[in-house]
Formats: structure tokens, C-alpha cells, sequence
């Protein structure tokens, strides 16, 4: 895998950790007026941290397995606004939360970066993108975590837009 993006992926935990603690702490789980225009799923803070969570391990953990295992498997898209009701996400402890993450993403970049040419050319299909190698699955992986730092900085500056108290 290239060492951009294996880079991208090792980071992503830390610049998720720094845009949540740039929230305030009274916006924690706050929403704005609309969603309209934000670049992720309509997730509050706490619930973009709890979304790649779960999308990390319910979904890239095993994606990633079943592609490296089967043989063109199907690789079901995952509902996160369910996830989000059934865990709770507005009640969730950021610091465990993010150390699970942390753990969680650990596990997946050292399974990457030990395929080879072979593994990371294994194929599947994805529901709602298509054909797909597992080389190319890291690279919607690596999509979805910039997707989700936009959510977060799209929240900042919806809370930094409201009137001064």
C-alpha cells in the first residue's frame, strides 16, 4: 500500500481527537438548525466519533476479512443512524470512545500494511460503490476519514456561527 495513505490512516485518530477537543464542551452532542451541506453523515460531535468507530470495526475490520478470505464476497453497507440509536451515541464517553477507536484503527493499519500485491488485489463488492479491490477499500476507508474531519470542522463552524451569548 502507497505510504501516503498508510500515513493518512495512522493520523486520522489524532486530527478526529484535536477537532473534537476544538469543540466546546457545552457542544458536545449539540445539533445545528439544518444539516444541510454537511460533508459526512449528519452526526453530532460525540456521534462522529462513536460513526468511525463503529464503521471501523462493524464494518472496515470486516470487509477487509471476508475480502482477504472469500471469494468475491458482497460487503453489506452498514445503517449508522441505526448504530447510532441501538449504542446510544448520545450518552458515550468521548475518552473511551477514542481509545477504542485508537486500538480499532491500530489493528486495521497493521493488517494493510502487511498485504502484498496479491492480497490487495483480491476483489468484492461493496453495496452502494460496487466492484472493488481491497487496495481500493483502503482508499474509501481513508475517503471516509476525511469525509468525517470535515463533519467535524463543519461543526465548528455552525457553532462558531451562532450569536455570542
Amino acid at each position: 500500500m502507497d505510504p501516503a495513505t498508510l500515513a493518512a490512516l495512522r493520523d486520522f485518530p489524532r486530527q478526529l481527537e484535536v477537532f473534537h477537543a476544538a469543540v466546546p464542551a457545552t457542544h458536545r452532542n449539540w445539533s445545528p438548525a439544518s444539516w444541510e451541506g454537511v460533508p459526512s453523515e449528519p452526526f453530532t460531535a460525540i456521534g462522529q466519533l462513536c460513526h468511525v468507530r463503529d464503521i471501523e470495526i462493524d464494518g472496515y475490520h470486516v470487509r477487509f476479512a471476508r475480502a482477504l478470505a472469500e471469494t468475491h464476497p458482497l460487503l453489506p453497507s452498514i445503517d449508522g443512524d441505526a448504530l447510532a440509536i441501538e449504542r446510544g451515541y448520545a450518552t458515550a464517553d468521548a475518552a473511551q470512545v477514542l481509545a477504542d477507536f485508537r486500538a480499532a484503527r491500530e489493528k486495521t493499519v497493521a493488517l494493510i500494511a502487511g498485504l502484498d500485491d496479491r492480497q490487495l488485489a483480491r476483489t468484492a463488492e461493496f453495496e452502494g460503490y460496487g466492484a472493488l479491490t481491497v487496495r481500493s477499500l483502503v482508499h474509501y476507508l481513508c475517503s471516509h476519514d476525511q469525509q468525517h474531519l470535515a463533519g467535524m470542522q463543519w461543526l465548528l463552524g455552525k457553532i462558531h456561527a451562532e450569536p455570542l451569548a
